[in-house]
């Protein structure tokens, strides 16, 4: 079949939840992909900040083949090998105390929810706490998920959504003091925001905000799925920071293309939060998604991997910065590590359509920034080539 026919096909079969690119693509090797017709893309996208290690890491597809060939589902009534060893890995580089894995972001913030409620149901007695989450953020599209995402236009259709969330502004201190109740429970931010616009959050926010949480007893929940595992040049973003999340969440990057996720937290939290019959999945932490994990992990300390995103990002942010000097509907440029973002007037879907004629993959976030998030891998070599190439196009424009 050619292109378009392929196209035809999913518009008949699949349900129509998003509004694709006209790209059928084939398969990945190390920084790029290539369609059905044979053409290349350089990837700054990363199937949304998924594929760290890039397209077919040799290490990690040999990691997956063995498992398949000796064991990939038990269920979680018993233990085994590789989710194990996945854990004790996380834990080491995460510095939490217990972990628990998932399919998705989306059910990691699922799961890190209830375990904040359940604490502080456990320390109260009661069962009507709050959490305070952010404007403009993000977490996932499952109702809880949704409840604290800071946006309407995502919440809205699906009303009556579960109750309890209060909304503040990331970065404004005084902001999230002032939803501050003696029902509140949590604080949840992702510690750089991503779908709202790539915005990191600041030193004085971050510590201010575990400085309220350790003196009221409130628990601290910091979204990682999309900054953590690398991108920022730590392994997780909150690490640039002098605190530590009583529970964080992740996903993408954690398995690097395999559907996983996970939220852990510190033993205090564990203590008095999910016991059995409080939680569970069927497919979470099977022993095929373990030895993806344990493969990723194996594979960042082996390659260095937030040592080159902490060099390698230094000459990415110079080229963007020459670029929004430059073009002047280029308004801003924001970002931190291999998440970066430049803010524009003019229309940022129609950029990214474009780039594709380039063969550039980049993606969108909010409604005016184009968001770069390469896999870690990238080279000097590839920036320029995406600078090359993304000028091309903004000279159209």
């Amino acid at each position: 079949m050619d292109k378009q026919q392929y196209i035809n096909e999913a518009e008949e079969a699949l349900l129509h939840t998003y509004n694709r690119f006209p790209l059928v693509l084939d398969r990945g090797e190390g920084v790029c992909l290539y369609d059905t017709d044979g053409n290349r893309y350089l990837d700054f996208a990363a199937g949304i900040a998924v594929m760290a290690l890039g397209y077919s890491n040799e290490k990690y597809k040999q990691a997956l083949k063995n498992q398949i060939d000796q064991l990939t589902h038990t269920s979680n009534l018993y233990y085994n090998v590789p989710t194990m060893e996945a854990a004790q890995k996380f834990l080491k580089v995460s510095g939490m105390d217990r972990v628990f894995f998932t399919n998705s972001g989306a059910e990691a913030i699922e799961g890190a929810i209830k375990a904040a409620k359940k604490y502080a149901y456990t320390r109260d007695g009661h069962a009507d706490h709050e959490i305070i989450a952010m404007n403009h953020s993000f977490h996932g599209r499952t109702l809880g998920a949704l409840a604290v995402t800071g946006n309407a236009h995502y919440r809205e259709p699906f009303e009556p959504l579960p109750g309890g969330i209060r909304f503040a502004d990331f970065n404004d201190l005084d902001s999230v003091k002032a939803q501050i109740t003696d029902k509140t429970c949590a604080i949840l931010f992702e510690t750089v925001q991503g779908e709202g616009g790539i915005y990191p959050a600041t030193e004085q926010f971050v510590e201010g905000i575990a400085a309220l949480c350790k003196e009221k007893d409130i628990l601290l929940i910091l979204d990682e799925i999309q900054c953590g595992m690398g991108r920022t040049g730590k392994m997780f973003a909150w690490q640039h920071y002098d605190i530590k999340p009583d529970i964080m969440t992740s996903a993408k990057a954690l398995g690097c293309g395999v559907p996983v996720g996970a939220f852990a937290m510190t033993e205090r939290v564990a203590e008095k939060s999910l016991v059995p019959g409080d939680h569970g999945t069927t497919y979470g932490g099977n022993p095929f998604v373990g030895a993806a994990v344990s493969a990723v992990l194996d594979i960042m300390e082996e390659e260095h991997l937030t040592e080159h995103v902490e060099k390698i990002s230094g000459y990415l942010s110079e080229k963007l910065d020459d670029i929004a000097e430059k073009y002047d509907f280029i308004t801003a440029h924001r970002g931190i590590g291999l998440m970066q973002g430049l803010v524009s007037e003019k229309p940022v879907g129609a950029i990214a359509s474009e780039c594709l004629k380039e063969g550039l993959i980049v993606i969108t976030a909010g409604t005016n920034v184009i968001r770069l998030v390469p896999p870690l891998i990238i080279e000097e070599k590839h920036v320029d080539e995406m600078a090359e190439k993304f000028e091309r196009v903004l000279s159209r424009i």
